[in-house]
């Protein structure tokens, strides 16, 4: 599916087409939830990064979180004028870039059903409110993106 995305202001825009594109995987993890969780949470969403076309990079940073002690090779990308966060890549997965639901114009199908992760992480204050059914997980799932879509039949 070909998405499209800006930041709020405007100075960045994007475009990629995703494997993954249904908005399903809520991450509660402490990185997530402060850079880019306005509702104590994140979305990323699943596309390949030689399809990554940006105008506007001279306005985008990049944020390389510190897990553990040691940083991390993940790369957050934010926009330097307003903040918005925009996609996350890893060096690790040269092939794949994930960029944030919440910085995605193109209208996104709407999923099945959610998965909450990192739950261990959540605050007090971010309800969860998980529908009956769906899958709840202290830390990451063992299931991908793509296997999540796949098993969908999406």
């Amino acid at each position: 599916m070909h998405l499209a995305g800006s930041c709020y202001c405007n100075a960045v825009r994007f475009e990629c087409e995703a494997y993954a594109p249904a908005p399903y995987m809520r991450c509660h993890c402490s990185i997530c939830r402060k850079t880019a969780g306005g509702g104590g949470f994140a979305i990323n969403l699943g596309a390949r990064a030689d399809s990554l076309k940006v105008e506007g990079k001279e306005h985008i940073t990049v944020f390389h979180a510190v897990i553990d002690g040691k940083e991390s090779l993940a790369e957050r990308r934010f926009c330097s004028k307003c903040g918005s966060a925009l996609w996350q890549c890893d060096p690790r997965w040269p092939d794949l870039v994930h960029p944030f639901a919440s910085a995605i114009d193109t209208p996104l199908p709407e999923p099945p059903e959610q998965v909450h992760i990192m739950l261990g992480s959540k605050p007090a204050w971010v309800r969860n409110d998980a529908r009956t059914g769906e899958a709840q997980h202290d830390t990451y799932p063992t299931q991908s993106l793509e296997e999540w879509h796949k098993a969908q039949g999406l």
